[in-house]
Order: C-alpha cells, then structure tokens, then sequence
C-alpha cells in the first residue's frame, strides 16, 4: 500500500480512536438551501470547527454556485492546522497546479465531470504534486474505474453533483455502493448527512468519514452538531482488507 498523505492519515488518526472522522464542509452557498453563513466568517468558522476537533476540512472553492474562491482556500489552509481538501470541479492540469500553491493537502477529482481518461491523467499529476486525490463516484460504474484507477481515497456522493445535488439522495446511496470499495481504500459518505442516524447509516456501511456541509450550516450550535455526527466506527478495521 502507498503511503498515507495528511488528509488519509488524519481520517485513520480518527478510526484508530474508534471514530467516524467527521469532515465540515467550509461552503458558502448551497444551490439548494441558499446562503450558508448568514452572516458568519467562513474563515472564523472554519478556525472554530478546527477548535472543537474537526481533524481535517474541506473548503469548496466554486465562485459561481457555491460562493467560493480560491483564496478562501489559501485563507484557511493558513489558519488552521489541519489537512484541507478543496472541493471544485477541476477538469484540467492547471488547476491541479494552483491547487497545490493554495495550501491544499487533497483535490477532489469527479468521476461524473471528467471522461476516463483525463481523470487519469490529472490523478497521477495530482500525486507528483503531493496532493492527494480524493475520487468521487455516484454510480457503480465509477466505483469500479476508482478501483481500476487505483484510487486509496473515494468519496461516495450521495446525490447528483451534476444536478447540483438538488436531489435528497442520502447515506443510503453509500450503502449501497459500499461493497464496491476497493480493498485498502478509505471510503467518504458525502452530501445528504443531516442527523447523527445519518451519520450511523454510513457507518453502518463502513465509511470511514462523512464529509458535511449544510447539516452544520444551519445547526443552531454548530459545535454541538459537530460532536453528535462523530460517530462511532462500525467494525474492528478502519480500512477494508
């Protein structure tokens, strides 16, 4: 098995705790709830997360959708001592390039926006650039190219990203596809996780992390919503054999 990077490490660091690592989603707009801070820093917030425990973060970086920006991934990957995964739709080597200078320890690459070739193509570039590459699937088809692709990182998103993820899919789209998980491979629960019987549910199905965003949003206490998602681990290994 290769060697783990800062994002994967910090996720097992959690497991080998007896822990679902719980992944805050640092996202200013949500194409279906609306505006997510409400006024609140996103910075200050993502500081804050940090403080309570969170291990590790995602900031999405979209401008037109999601509201965010590059430099709100610089800003934070500056603030916090924590491993941060930018969450975009990066298509090309450029960006892979600019991701790397920004701060990020991961990058998501969309199994659902990029043919099969060009995914590949940007995940080898991606390691030579010391980011790890964080592979999201919706479908068994694309769990079955991240396995062919050697992917070690696999976010399952439980709703349709090219929808926007106007859907209600959730945690149940992750058990489902679950048995498709590479052997050795860390499994992420994304999107749809809104109660900490979500948050069961993807354990259940032995994801080793949920990543989530709007749940936290629009909590009244983020910090209390935060530990009640912190699951416990389901299983005695916190990666498949």
């Amino acid at each position: 098995m290769k060697p783990q990077g800062r994002f994967s490490s910090a996720i097992a660091s959690e497991n080998a705790r007896g822990f679902v690592a719980v992944i805050p989603d640092i996202k200013c707009v949500s194409p279906k709830e609306g505006d997510l801070l409400r006024g609140r820093d996103p910075v200050d917030t993502a500081k804050y997360l940090v403080s309570c425990g969170a291990p590790l973060l995602s900031v999405v970086t979209e401008p037109n959708r999601f509201g965010g920006s590059p430099e709100l991934l610089r800003s934070i990957a500056n603030s916090v001592d924590a491993p941060v995964l930018r969450k975009d739709f990066i298509t090309d080597e450029s960006r892979l390039l600019e991701t790397a200078e920004l701060g990020a320890a991961a990058v998501l690459l969309i199994c659902a926006v990029s043919d099969e070739k060009t995914l590949g193509v940007l995940y080898e570039k991606a390691i030579k650039l010391g980011l790890e590459p964080f592979v999201e699937v919706h479908t068994a088809e694309e769990m079955e190219f991240a396995g062919k692709l050697g992917a070690r990182l696999i976010g399952i998103n439980n709703r349709n990203i090219i929808n926007l993820e106007l859907d209600d899919g959730g945690p149940g789209r992750t058990a489902v596809l679950a048995s498709g998980v590479p052997s050795g491979a860390l499994l992420v629960s994304e999107s749809g996780i809104l109660s900490p019987e979500d948050a069961k549910l993807a354990a259940s199905a032995r994801a080793n992390a949920v990543l989530v965003g709007t749940a936290l949003w629009q909590a009244d206490d983020m910090g209390a919503m935060y530990r009640s998602l912190r699951v416990e681990m389901s299983g005695s290994s916190c990666v498949r054999p």
